[in-house]
């Protein structure tokens, strides 16, 4: 938002550099981006006026006589078009600095002396953006009431200063001269003065001649006046003047008008040839599919059914909220107007305006809000100002569909709220005073007191809101400085953020390397390497079919990163990733996907070098067991490994599913020839594993216990049993003994041959006892091998030896 400091003196009796200005709305909650003038770094320029003006043969330049407030006439040589007799124009004299810090100097033209230079607009530093139509490839052509010899500046206002605001969503009441106003007015306690006009309306009724429907529930009210007999042409110069300071481009007295109201009200409006309209009936409405606009730009927008449309006899004549159509602009001829004020809803015109890449003035108010209880001021304030400047009449009546809530909100709160939160001592004189400025009412008492705010501050809404107001205005400054009272937390680690640490330690140990590759892909990527395809979730606007889909897995994606590897000449790679895969059960287009963790491992080439002592060591499938069995064992779990043929992308011989307490949490396994070859990459072999069902698996920490501090015993037993009993079988058996005092069982022996019996082993096993609180004694330690040896008779039919 570009304020104009002149024009906002107008409106507030505020007397202070724009550089204090800055300081002090910067603090209270509007930063300020910065402080311009258009006159900075010019200097010299005056006013001149054209005595008598000669064509140099053979040139497009014309020799001038001009009037620059000397004793004599300056001679200057202008190639602009529009140079004649008899106008006043900008004179840059001999030693002026213009843009670009180019200094005039005294020059001969064609052999022609020029004593100085006839400035354009855009020679001043003023975009080409802003400046009017009707001087853009010519000089510009000052009133006729300015006088020779002065400065340019004060005429077309060049000497003002601009204060550039960073309008926040929250503040969008800022975005117009009378936010900005009140809000400087708080500030300072000053109050506002904004001038009002008057409506002269004629005997005739609007109604009689238009009428405005509303179709769409997105358009919440739509008001318009007609004005008659209106003569289009330029706007008086300080409009031009004021509107090029804000960065627009002036048109002429009747699209000013419209911009003019959108600066100082914040209201979008706009103006329609009333005769270039097919039916007397304005109807708001949901564009049709297909339907197609041409905009006051001259591009065709194609529409869709999102899109909000302004149409008359069912043709589309403007883009609401967004753009006026071309086939009832404002014209040299037209005579009648149309002036519409409206509200539309914010998210339609976000939609609409950034699917187009059409963003407009109109379009960044009505997205952030708009006042709803000047709509009809606004609009009536415009229809004044065509009948001022333009002549117009203005028909009887408002037109209008639909409407707003215009009341004042009423918001509730307490001196102690207040207080605790901002950690203040303010009294209830201190509120009331805050408000005040603010021009709210405010009734009630320091128990419960009620702020009566008016529609123009539609961000406040609850007590929170009103907090943060008297803070601001109060100064944050002046709000009292401590320290913490709450002790720290200490801070620790999530459960998914250590098993990602000891994953991550586990695979750099191993020798892998960290990527991060992207997680959208191709719907076909996407499911490729997954054991349980989902619904795919595709992006509605993707930047490309590569990037169209999230994935389900990792996998993929580390493929072509080892692509990419080995068409450079890098062959062996060895690569891990701890990322995001997005499973979707439910309906792409409304629920969204399950995002769980996710390891996967890829390796491929050589695991070590050819040398003179050894060959070479390729990576195969039980290299890449072992890192995940070393993982495994580190995290205590035991996973089966459990052959699988289902994955069509995998080698249906060299590939396994990981199994963990009947559910499949992941695989590994050799790439599939094919699809290897597909991705442009030798043999190959990957794993994926899913952490978040891995992490539900892990138990939990053991607490430490302290050492005891009493010895242990170990007593050796040889067990004659079948061929066919395990280990595991021993174990099961020694452990339903029931000897609470033994913590460690140890295989130390096996044997089967000579001296045994056919059919039979030994093995021979030592067992630890302890008692953490006592020494053990013989006597116990004997009965505890009784118990386990007639628990190994009973169980496995074990023969002591």
């Amino acid at each position: 938002m570009l304020v104009s400091y002149k024009w906002l003196k107008e409106l507030v009796d505020v007397d202070v550099t724009t550089a204090e200005l800055a300081e002090k709305m910067s603090t209270t909650g509007i930063e300020v981006e910065g402080v311009e003038s258009p006159a900075q770094g010019l200097s010299k320029i005056v006013v001149g006026e054209v005595l008598t003006c000669q064509d140099v043969p053979e040139t497009h330049l014309h020799l001038c006589q001009v009037d620059t407030g000397d004793e004599e006439p300056r001679q200057i040589v202008c190639g602009a078009p529009n140079i004649k007799a008899g106008i006043k124009v900008m004179v840059a004299l001999p030693g002026a600095r213009i843009a670009d810090n180019y200094k005039i100097k005294k020059g001969k033209i064609r052999g022609l002396e020029s004593l100085g230079m006839i400035c354009s607009l855009q020679e001043l530093g003023i975009s080409e953006s802003v400046v009017p139509k009707e001087f853009s490839d010519g000089i510009q052509i000052l009133p006729e009431d300015a006088v020779p010899g002065q400065s340019v500046f004060p005429y077309l206002d060049l000497d003002d200063e601009i204060v550039e605001l960073a309008i926040t969503p929250n503040r969008a009441d800022a975005l117009s001269m009378r936010g900005v106003a009140y809000e400087v007015a708080a500030i300072y306690g000053k109050t506002v003065h904004l001038p009002e006009k008057q409506v002269h309306e004629i005997d005739r009724q609007a109604s009689d001649k238009l009428a405005v429907a509303i179709e769409s529930d997105k358009a919440l009210t739509y008001k318009a006046r007609l004005v008659e007999n209106v003569t289009v042409a330029p706007s008086p110069q300080w409009l031009q003047n004021l509107l090029m300071n804000a960065g627009i481009r002036p048109i002429n007295n009747v699209v000013d008008v419209t911009n003019y109201v959108l600066l100082y009200f914040g209201q979008p409006m706009h103006a329609f040839d009333y005769a270039k309209f097919a039916d007397k009936t304005i109807l708001a409405r949901q564009a049709r599919a297909n339907e197609k606009l041409v905009t006051l730009d001259g591009e065709e927008r194609q529409l869709q059914t999102d899109d909000l449309v302004i149409s008359v006899s069912d043709q589309a004549v403007a883009l609401a909220g967004v753009m006026g159509g071309q086939s009832t602009e404002i014209d040299a001829n037209s005579k009648t107007v149309v002036l519409e004020a409206a509200v539309f809803d914010d998210q339609s015109i976000r939609k609409t305006s950034s699917r187009l890449n059409l963003r407009s003035e109109s379009s960044s108010r009505f997205e952030k809000g708009v006042n709803y209880d000047t709509v009809g001021q606004a609009l009536d304030f415009a229809a004044a100002m065509l009948e001022e400047l333009a002549g117009g009449q203005v028909l009887a009546g408002r037109v209008e569909a639909g409407s707003l809530p215009t009341e004042p909100v009423q918001v509730s709160s307490s001196l102690d709220y207040v207080n605790v939160r901002l950690g203040t001592d303010l009294t209830m004189a201190d509120i009331q005073d805050v408000f005040a400025s603010l021009d709210f009412s405010l009734t009630g008492d320091a128990d419960h007191f009620t702020v009566t705010v008016p529609r123009r501050r539609w961000d406040i809404s609850i007590q929170a809101d009103l907090v943060e107001e008297i803070a601001r205005i109060y100064g944050y400054d002046n709000l009292p400085t401590t320290l913490p009272e709450a002790t720290g937390t200490a801070g620790e680690l999530t459960a998914s953020q250590k098993l990602r640490r000891k994953v991550r330690t586990l695979a750099e140990g191993a020798g892998l390397s960290e990527i991060i590759s992207y997680a959208l892909t191709t719907p076909e990527k996407a499911v490729q390497f997954t054991q349980n395809p989902t619904n795919v979730t595709e992006l509605m606007w993707p930047m490309s079919i590569e990037r169209s889909a999230l994935r389900q897995n990792v996998v993929a994606g580390m493929l072509d990163t080892i692509a990419y590897n080995v068409a450079r000449k890098n062959k062996d790679v060895a690569i891990y990733e701890i990322g995001k895969v997005f499973e979707q059960k439910g309906n792409p287009k409304e629920d969204l996907p399950t995002e769980l963790d996710t390891l996967a491992l890829a390796m491929t080439g050589l695991v070590s070098d050819k040398d003179f002592q050894t060959k070479a060591v390729a990576v195969d499938f039980f290299h890449l067991k072992g890192i995940l069995e070393a993982l495994f064992d580190k995290l205590d779990v035991r996973p089966d490994f459990v052959p699988d043929k289902s994955m069509a992308a995998m080698h249906p011989g060299r590939t396994a599913s990981l199994v963990l307490d009947g559910q499949t949490i992941g695989f590994l396994g050799q790439v599939h020839p094919e699809v290897a070859k597909d991705y442009g990459i030798p043999e190959t072999y990957v794993a994926q594993i899913n952490l978040t069902a891995l992490q539900a698996k892990l138990q939990p920490v053991s607490a430490f216990v302290e050492i005891t501090k009493f010895p242990s015993v170990s007593r050796d037993i040889a067990l004659l049993v079948g061929q066919t009993v395990s280990h595991q079988a021993i174990l099961d058996a020694i452990q339903a003994a029931g000897v609470k005092r033994l913590t460690d069982t140890k295989l130390f022996d096996v044997y089967a041959g000579h001296n045994i019996e056919h059919g039979k082993k030994s093995m021979a096993y030592s067992l630890t006892f302890q008692n953490s609180n006592d020494n053990l004694t013989d006597e116990e330690v004997a009965k505890y091998m009784e118990k386990i040896t007639k628990s190994l008779t009973e169980k496995v039919a074990a023969e002591v030896r």
